[in-house]
């Protein structure tokens, strides 16, 4: 059993700098942004903690998101890319892993690779979002398609792996991608980079909120960790569990965690 939300202690939240935050069926409620937890995002910034969205979705939604939410940077297609907005030169900043013409390259194998899905696996489409991706592929297994059983998405990853891709499940897609980079990678880099600060010395400053297998990196990775309660969904899939658990799932869930770091932080 996960210990509670409730478990995690108070000088633990006082010392934090940054929560981390993955977006679908973390932040979001059935594909949904409700107020609470868009709200909590405003709750974060108002109190003096930074917000980094780290997310499978496509660099269309990410310029979105770093133009117009109330976050720091964001992390997308599984560690592909950070952007950020510079709001003293009011322009948005991206930072690639790999160049223009590599990532060309990758897409081209990666063609070959959704061509073989869709062709052995029935019921598998191309993500929605696919149009809008620079760098990963991402196969739809219940987002906008009927939902399919963990051993059609066992199969889908065969495909990327037989092709020498990396691949990821997450709560409603499987991406895949050729790169040894991953979430926490690139995350590694923005802080680096942005913050001038060295992850691995200050990780402990940072909580991180996910959902889905494709978030096992960081629940490994940070000492401070917390699912909503949509991880029960995939919890014996995975080796490393959150250290603790809200009581409610999607967005609700996510703003339970920050309505309680900023009580007390507050308190």
């Amino acid at each position: 059993m996960i210990p509670s939300l409730s478990r995690i202690e108070s000088k633990v939240v006082k010392n934090l700098l940054a929560v981390i935050f993955d977006i679908d069926d973390t932040f979001t409620t059935h594909g949904k942004i409700t107020a609470a937890a868009f709200h909590s995002l405003w709750q974060l910034k108002e109190h003096g903690l930074k917000a980094v969205p780290i997310t499978g979705r496509p660099a269309g939604w990410c310029d979105h998101i770093a133009r117009m939410w109330p976050v720091d940077g964001i992390v997308g297609e599984n560690g592909a890319f950070y952007f950020w907005f510079d709001e003293k030169e009011k322009k948005l900043r991206k930072r690639f892993f790999d160049s223009e013409e590599v990532r060309t390259e990758k897409k081209e194998r990666l063609n070959r690779i959704r061509e073989e899905v869709l062709a052995t696996i029935p019921g598998a489409a191309v993500a929605g979002d696919q149009l809008y991706r620079e760098a990963d592929l991402a196969i739809d297994y219940c987002e906008d398609v009927a939902p399919l059983d963990r051993q059609a998405v066992n199969r889908i990853c065969d495909v990327f792996k037989k092709h020498g891709a990396a691949c990821k499940v997450s709560s409603i897609h499987v991406n895949g991608w050729f790169g040894d980079y991953d979430k926490l990678e690139m995350l590694k880099a923005y802080v680096e980079e942005r913050w001038g600060l060295d992850l691995e010395a200050c990780k402990e400053r940072f909580l991180f909120c996910g959902d889905s297998p494709n978030d096992e990196p960081l629940f490994a990775y940070f000492p401070h960790t917390v699912g909503v309660k949509t991880i029960l969904r995939f919890a014996d899939q995975m080796t490393h569990l959150p250290a603790y658990m809200a009581d409610r799932a999607g967005g609700e869930g996510f703003a339970d965690v920050v309505a309680y770091i900023i009580g007390l932080r507050s308190g």
